[in-house]
């Protein structure tokens, strides 16, 4: 991975060979002949294989040290600017800023009737692409120059009045927007600090939360795209936050059928349907709707088909996550995984492409999806591969679950594979851990301590121990705050088995 230091290094190594012929075109439309030594740090830091500051001043004789970072900074102005002029034809915020900048500069030569009239055709398009913000921008703008000037506005009956009523009602949906988005990050937020409710005194916490920090006054008849959209998500992590997952999904269908009703949105913002899409499918791999989820899952695919050419890097990197995580949760939904194994193989190959511009958790969640496919397939040893590279992780912020769940899994591994030697030592080290951790469940804790049994009972008696825990992992199962967990490690299901087949080997 590239540091944040070599910013620059990051953004050359990430561009396509496209994007590089249309730098050095530009450059050389642009640049004189002998303003050319940027150009050569962008060939020198394109060929080196890992960014290195000395190895590049050694291939720039004509470049001193305490020139390179004024070097570097116009380097890397200059491909942002090259990538601005392809990528403006596939964002529309961008065009509209453009046809903004061209408006400003239009008023600052005096020419504010064409700058006007600029203002007028831009605020078409940002309102029918639910630019709202943009949309303020131009109209606070146009209000400034009728305010300065004498235009030929004031001649059209109603003109002025409905700019001002227009400015009133876009600045009324800009703070509203505003509200709502907020509303959403803190409904996130307290799901990535709290995790899941673990009681009923919790869920009510959440509950005044929620009710206390929703946006007050508000018609939800009139409200906007993306009001919605994070209206949506913040009472789909409400219910998900409440292990309310039947609720959770009616929200989470809401946000998707946002999309279908305005299909131009999909190709404006992929990265928002693709979430949509996602977490409806974790919710409904969670309720095991194994119809609507293939439904849905098809409907993922063959977006991702159709517009892939068309994504950005960010937009691929997402789907490219997404979309291969539901693959690996169908396979677990079908309880097939020797087909999720194959998918893991192909997704193993691909993912060091795009683990420079993820999150670590996403890297290490597919390293625990791979793990625990191998595990139900009996491959232990491949299992123990991955769950290595999750608990021996010594830097970055990890979640709890993901974190306990390896442990867990990790001890299940070697137990299957008869290390015995080393289960003392392990259940040691997972028990003061999980003394520490909050948001462990009480069938993982309960895991813990029958392992812990079985290590220092007779071999005869393990298969009657297997027995007695799968009824007791009966009762843990009905309660609702212990469900979620059987989706990510089916203790149970591992039990079941080895309470009808016995364990026969040798602590």
């Amino acid at each position: 991975m590239f540091t944040i230091q070599d910013q620059l290094f990051t953004l050359i190594k990430s561009l396509t060979k496209a994007e590089k012929r249309n730098f050095r075109l530009y450059v050389n439309r642009l640049q004189s002949a002998g303003d050319t030594k940027f150009l050569q740090l962008f060939d020198v830091l394109d060929r080196l294989a890992e960014y290195d500051e000395e190895q590049a001043l050694k291939r720039l004789p004509d470049v001193e040290k305490r020139h390179l970072p004024n070097l570097k900074r116009h380097l890397y102005k200059q491909i942002l600017t090259s990538l601005r002029l392809i990528y403006i034809q596939k964002n529309i915020d961008i065009q509209i800023r453009e046809q903004l900048d061209f408006a400003r500069i239009l008023y600052g030569k005096g020419m504010y009737m064409q700058s006007l009239r600029i203002l007028e055709r831009i605020k078409k398009t940002a309102l029918e692409h639910h630019q709202d913000i943009l949309h303020l921008e131009i109209l606070e703008f146009e209000k400034m120059i009728e305010a300065r000037h004498i235009t030929r506005s004031r001649k059209v009956e109603n003109k002025m009045e409905g700019l001002l009523e227009e400015a009133a009602h876009r600045s009324y949906v800009t703070h509203y927007s505003n509200l709502f988005s907020n509303f959403n990050i803190q409904a996130h937020g307290w799901y990535i600090v709290y995790g899941h409710v673990k009681n009923e005194t919790q869920a009510e916490e959440v509950r005044n939360f929620f009710e206390s920090n929703m946006p007050k006054g508000w018609d939800e008849k009139k409200l906007t795209f993306f009001e919605r959209a994070n209206w949506y998500q913040a009472k789909m992590w409400y219910h998900y936050i409440r292990l309310e997952f039947e609720e959770a999904a009616g929200q989470a269908r809401l946000w998707v059928q946002l999309f279908q009703t305005d299909e131009q949105m999909k190709q404006m913002d992929p990265d928002l349907y693709m979430r949509a899409l996602y977490y409806l499918l974790v919710l409904l791999y969670l309720m095991r709707s194994k119809t609507e989820f293939e439904a849905y899952l098809r409907q993922f695919e063959s977006f991702e088909q159709a517009f892939c050419e068309q994504m950005n890097d960010n937009s691929r990197m997402i789907a490219f996550v997404y979309l291969n995580l539901s693959r690996l949760n169908h396979s677990l939904l079908r309880r097939d995984p020797k087909s999720g194994i194959l998918l893991a193989g192909s997704i193993g190959k691909e993912l060091p492409l795009h683990e420079a511009y993820m999150d670590v958790h996403r890297s290490l969640l597919f390293y625990f999806k791979f793990a625990y496919l191998y595990f139900c397939d009996g491959r232990y040893e491949k299992a123990l591969e991955y769950l290595n590279e999750i608990i021996h992780l010594k830097s970055a912020h990890l979640r709890e679950d993901l974190h306990y769940n390896a442990r867990l899994l990790h001890i299940l591994c070697h137990y299957e594979l008869g290390h015995y030697d080393l289960l003392d030592y392990l259940l040691s080290s997972a028990q003061r851990q999980y003394q520490k951790g909050e948001g462990i469940s009480e069938m993982s804790r309960a895991t813990l301590r029958f392992l812990r049994q079985l290590t220092q009972a007779p071999p005869a008696s393990h298969l009657q121990a297997f027995r007695q825990f799968h009824t007791k992992l009966q009762g843990l199962q009905a309660d609702k705050y212990e469900r979620k967990a059987l989706n990510y490690l089916d203790i149970p299901a591992w039990v079941k088995g080895k309470a009808s087949i016995g364990h026969q080997s040798t602590p």
